[in-house]
């Protein structure tokens, strides 16, 4: 990029019987003093701009100046410096003088910018370091910005949020409670949840702003809706206590309802079922009351207080992810991808099998999308090792392994082809740093739903 020179200048005239005068604007090569064209000049008075020209082939440009008015002159050349600053003039006389100012330029043939270090497929490269505060959660900006979660000793006595913009700390934020994670809602943007309380967060000006939502409202209304495609909104009734759940898409044109997959753990729910035959006399009955009250079996009140205590029960995991006008859900009970168009109608489907002996292989029940290409990856970890495998949409195959430089890293995400997680030494005074590693593969950016900030508005 070429450099580009802004110099401002103050002209000060003084008060007389003439409203105007003329200022004349001379540039020119001081090593041959040849005039320099296309200096591009704008005049201001009282910080507002009255004009703006070129410097004619001749390299001189003329300005009408009022005589009652603080004038300014900002000049810029794409590939000139000036020599030295102008200082400023008094000026008095008749309408005929003229004040001539000279600018002595300079060609700029080279710029020196920062060092910039590119690390090779594979090695860490540490994004965000500090020695006061540890990184405990993180989330992508839509102007390529981190907003990070960060605490200065341990998360009980306060956390914090920075904006980072990968070189220097834009905005910083206490949290008026302790923050438990970021969150995204529907349309991408972020959230830090806390224990009583929800806090939307908007990006203005280089700064970060935060709005109380409420938590009840935020986890009724809007953390069920997982998706958007056009004119329709994916959502679920996903409970974490119950073995089954439905996905639904809500059309906001005509307000029409429709249910498109319902996922469910067979064994799990004939096992969270069949708890009711076990327990006591007075736990049926109560449960035998929930069910006149509610209208809902009591064989699932039992499940729901006793078997989810259990070491049986497992959470059902079964996300979907949407990239250009596909919505893909990772069916985990029926070993099947299927694939959706972005009206909701099931286009087609393929086996799935990597998550299959989880012991053996380390699945960690975690799919990642990459913000900007929209591939999904698998989450394996052998001996504390992750491991992260590409998963091929159209075929079901998968690449061969990926494995990240440090042990046990923390919250992994991915962005434009390369990994970020949070990692400390094991044992060390070190805080919590934010690391990335460049990923052995070159997908181009394709349409995710990661969302555009907008405007918060406090329910």
């Amino acid at each position: 990029m070429k450099p580009i020179l802004h110099l401002a200048f103050l002209v000060l005239l003084s008060t007389s019987t003439f409203a105007q005068t003329t200022v004349r604007i001379i540039a020119k090569d001081r090593s041959n003093g040849d005039p320099v064209s296309r200096v591009f000049i704008r005049q201001y008075q009282n910080d507002s701009l009255i004009s703006s020209q070129y410097t004619s082939l001749k390299g001189v440009a003329y300005f009408q100046v009022s005589t009652k008015a603080l004038t300014k002159f900002d000049i810029e050349h794409i590939a000139y410096h000036s020599l030295e600053e102008i200082p400023a003039k008094i000026f008095s006389g008749k309408p005929t003088d003229t004040l001539t100012i000279k600018l002595r330029m300079y060609y700029s043939k080279e710029r020196l910018i920062d060092e910039v270090v590119v690390k090779p497929i594979g090695a860490p490269d540490t994004v965000f370091e500090s020695e006061r505060v540890s990184v405990t959660d993180f989330e992508f900006m839509p102007d390529n910005n981190l907003l990070l979660l960060t605490y200065p000793k341990n998360l009980k006595k306060g956390t914090e949020l920075v904006l980072y913009d990968g070189f220097n700390l834009l905005g910083e934020i206490p949290l008026p409670e302790k923050g438990q994670e970021l969150i995204r809602d529907y349309r991408g943007n972020p959230h830090v949840l806390t224990e009583k309380n929800v806090y939307g967060i908007n990006q203005k000006d280089r700064q970060i702003h935060i709005a109380q939502i409420e938590k009840s409202y935020y986890m009724t209304y809007i953390a069920p809706i997982v998706d958007t495609a056009l004119t329709k909104y994916y959502f679920s009734n996903f409970n974490p206590n119950y073995p089954a759940f439905d996905y639904f898409t809500f059309d906001i044109v005509d307000s029409s309802y429709r249910k498109i997959a319902k996922v469910q753990d067979d064994l799990m729910m004939e096992l969270y079922r069949s708890e009711f035959k076990w327990v006591d006399v007075r736990t049926k009955l109560w449960a035998k009351e929930k069910e006149n009250e509610t209208g809902i079996d009591k064989e699932i009140w039992v499940g729901m207080y006793y078997f989810t205590s259990s070491i049986y029960y497992k959470e059902l995991y079964a996300p979907i992810f949407e990239r250009n006008d596909s919505v893909f859900l990772f069916d985990h009970y029926k070993n099947l991808l299927f694939r959706y168009s972005f009206q909701g109608d099931l286009v087609d489907s393929i086996p799935i099998y990597y998550h299959l002996q989880p012991k053996e292989n380390g699945w960690k029940k975690h799919l990642i999308q990459d913000y900007e290409t929209g591939e999904i990856y698998i989450h394996y970890e052998n001996a504390g090792k992750a491991q992260l495998r590409h998963f091929d949409t159209s075929t079901g195959k998968l690449s061969t392994p990926v494995e990240l430089h440090f042990k046990y890293p923390e919250n992994i995400q991915i962005k434009g082809n390369s990994v970020y997680y949070i990692y400390r030494p094991f044992e060390s005074t070190q805080k919590k740093y934010l690391y990335r590693e460049r990923l052995p593969f070159e997908y181009k950016p394709q349409k995710t739903n990661k969302g555009t900030l907008v405007e918060l508005v406090k329910p």
